[in-house]
């Protein structure tokens, strides 16, 4: 195994493997620079994405069968050398296997334990299956995404598996850690996506209060104003247009040739308004507009699928995607500047690298382990 390079170099993670939020916050820690040794189940989990899963790069795999008490004699062996053990499945369950908190406590005081599950440790919802939407339409999120004033839009699984899910799993790993570091006491972060999405959108809070209104295309940001919103081009593509402030504002207006349009303050007139812009728009391709508003103040951008977006001069400068065993991904992020995060080795097949693995955590009986079925090399 290499061992990482960056700012979390010999910090040691144990992943039980899970889908979604809980591989994205390990992708991260071993962009970072973490060791992470990912648990597998003999056979894989319930949703494959495929034979190259990039969430899942960076470590390597271990199949255990946690059925078996060998298999979870040999986790807490790995706790004992860890530093976080994150897992994502339903309350109670690790618990029952006999990997709770206080069995790892028992191993290893100063462990943190990381969970990661939609509804969050309790609550009336906390056993109830359900995914992203499930957790972003009750944190009051779903309801004013979109500009449909018909019906909400849901972006993917971005808002909440990742947004709300994995981002504040990492940020509370690395807090108990940087604690524990000091008290030398390991606790539990309880990472739910209910409570990470609504603290992502704690800036809605500050709208309500103003008392703007919650419906989809009547707000600041939602498409309720001509100047925050996507148009189309007359090739059938679409910009990004938003010059909320005031100074970038005059520059778009005097960019389209628009110095004489109706007062963007003036509600009565934002009718007018949009249908100024939205024709100004249509008259020239998304290439054209991009050569003349991209790169200025007025805050304008062409819309590129991610098919296109590696490709893209500013990303293509800044390596913001990489190429990896031929697949186009993002980059480790964020960027530092002394201890550089590099891209590791590209995802494994569950059970790939279980003896390698094992004997590098200094369980030494690996063989033994895989002779018996507790353990599967594939």
């Amino acid at each position: 195994m290499i061992p990482g390079v960056g700012p979390l170099a010999g910090v040691r993670v144990v992943e039980l493997a899970g889908i979604g939020p809980g591989p994205h916050a390990c992708m991260i820690l071993a962009d970072l620079g973490a060791d992470v040794v990912r648990i597998d189940r003999p056979g894989g989990g319930d949703l494959e994405l495929g034979s190259y899963d990039v969430l899942n790069r960076g470590r390597p795999s271990v199949a255990l069968d946690l059925k078996r008490p060998e298999a979870v004699a040999t986790v807490l062996r790995l706790v004992e050398r860890a530093d976080v053990l994150i897992e994502g499945m339903r309350p109670g369950t690790t618990e029952r296997l006999g990997l709770g908190p206080e069995d790892c406590w028992a191993r290893n005081p100063a462990l943190v334990y990381g969970r990661m599950t939609g509804w969050g440790q309790h609550g009336p919802l906390a056993h109830s299956a359900g995914h992203d939407m499930n957790y972003i339409s009750v944190a009051g999120v779903l309801h004013g995404l979109g500009q449909d004033p018909d019906r909400p839009h849901f972006p993917s699984n971005l808002a909440g598996d990742f947004g709300g899910g994995s981002t504040y799993l990492v940020i509370g790993v690395l807090a108990a850690l940087l604690e524990a570091r000091t008290s030398g006491r390991g606790q539990v972060v309880d990472a739910a996506i209910v409570d990470g999405a609504a603290h992502v959108s704690a800036m809605n809070a500050n709208f309500l209060d103003m008392g703007q209104p919650e419906e989809r295309a009547q707000g600041l940001l939602n498409g309720g104003v001509p100047y925050y919103d996507v148009y189309e081009t007359a090739d059938g593509k679409h910009l990004s247009v938003a010059p909320l402030e005031g100074k970038f504002y005059v520059e778009f207006l005097q960019r389209l040739g628009l110095e004489d349009a109706p007062d963007r303050a003036d509600p009565e007139r934002a009718g007018e308004l949009r249908s100024l812009i939205t024709a100004r728009i249509k008259e020239r391709t998304q290439a054209e507009w991009v050569a003349d508003l991209e790169g200025t103040d007025a805050c304008v951008a062409g819309i590129v699928p991610l098919s296109e977006a590696a490709r893209h001069p500013h990303n293509v400068a800044r390596e913001v995607y990489v190429e990896r065993d031929g697949v186009v991904q993002p980059a480790p992020a964020p960027r530092f500047s002394r201890t550089s995060a590099e891209l590791g080795s590209g995802p494994s097949a569950p059970g790939a690298d279980t003896r390698a693995a094992l004997l590098a955590w200094g369980i030494d009986d690996a063989d033994a382990l895989i002779e018996a079925g507790v353990a599967v090399q594939r």
